[in-house]
């Protein structure tokens, strides 16, 4: 099943809802980084929510998230956009450790709890929004559940979830946002609550097949949620040819001239997708004529 990802309301449009499968999206990160499995969980949640907070927004607005809990992992970076588009790295991506006392993959002592959940949103200004809280348990879900009731001032729940394979790829992965609208009844909002302590770990519905849909049916309840739109969801970098080139040429003939004396050649490396490239002596000589026109 492709990832994508599903907004609704619920209860009367007391509710609004994000949910999403990213288990291709994630796997694809894992693939180009060959994270390790805690490192594959770190990483999988904190893009899965970036997917789901680009879904927040509107137009070609877009949303960085920087993590950096003083954890031997490092800081993780994510970008994403409305279009369900999404790119991320951490520092340290051969990180695992054994399971945690529940089992589970020890996400919290790799990201660790010492410094900030950082998002910063283009919005179409001339400077971008910029929100941050402390990190509050290093597992990510109730961090960015911070973010959005400290920062945006919305009372909010969000579930993440990665399970990873044996031989480390991905075997599932998914998430959803849950938003109470200014108004909601007290009875609603208790219901949403028992429903919260009891539902299936996010990264189980999907390993079991579920849709976003169908996860945003388990959480609020069936009959109760107004599915309103989908879109796509997919690793997506913004790195080029075209682009390095055109910032190689951005650096002047004279750094140029030096790369081709130094080393007779130039390499590229972008740290969202880790694609190499490289450029001969031949293109630099190119490059160089493109820079001094």
């Amino acid at each position: 099943m492709k990832d994508y990802l599903v907004k609704a309301t619920a209860y009367n449009n007391q509710v609004r809802a994000y949910a999403a499968t990213t288990t291709e999206t994630v796997g694809e990160a894992q693939r180009r980084h060959q994270t390790w499995p805690t490192a594959s969980a770190a990483l999988g949640r904190s893009m899965t929510a970036g997917v789901i907070l680009g879904a927040l927004l509107k137009g070609e607005e877009k949303i960085s998230i920087k993590i950096n809990g003083g954890g031997p992992i490092g800081t993780i970076l994510v970008d994403a956009n409305t279009e369900g588009e999404v790119r991320g790295y951490v520092t340290n991506p051969q990180t695992h450790f054994d399971l945690n006392d529940q089992g589970k993959l020890d996400v919290k002592r790799a990201v660790g709890t010492d410094g900030l959940l950082t998002v910063s949103k283009d919005i179409g200004l001339q400077q971008p929004f910029v929100g941050f809280v402390p990190l509050v348990s290093g597992e990510l879900g109730e961090d960015f559940t911070s973010y959005i009731v400290n920062s945006e001032q919305v009372p909010s729940s969000v579930g993440v979830g990665v399970l990873v394979n044996p031989d480390q790829t991905i075997q599932a992965a998914g998430g959803f946002i849950i938003q109470l609208m200014p108004g909601t009844n007290e009875e609603t909002i208790q219901m949403i609550e028992e429903r919260l302590k009891d539902i299936t770990p996010i990264s189980s519905m999907v390993e079991q097949g579920m849709t976003p849909e169908q996860i945003l049916e388990q959480v609020l309840g069936a009959g109760n949620v107004k599915f309103l739109e989908t879109r796509p969801v997919q690793f997506q970098c913004q790195c080029s040819e075209e682009r390095i080139t055109n910032a190689i040429i951005s650096l002047g003939s004279a750094e140029i001239q030096d790369m081709i004396q130094t080393d007779g050649q130039a390499d590229a490396n972008c740290h969202f997708c880790n694609e190499n490239y490289h450029f001969s002596k031949q293109d630099l000589e190119a490059l160089l004529e493109s820079a001094v026109s």
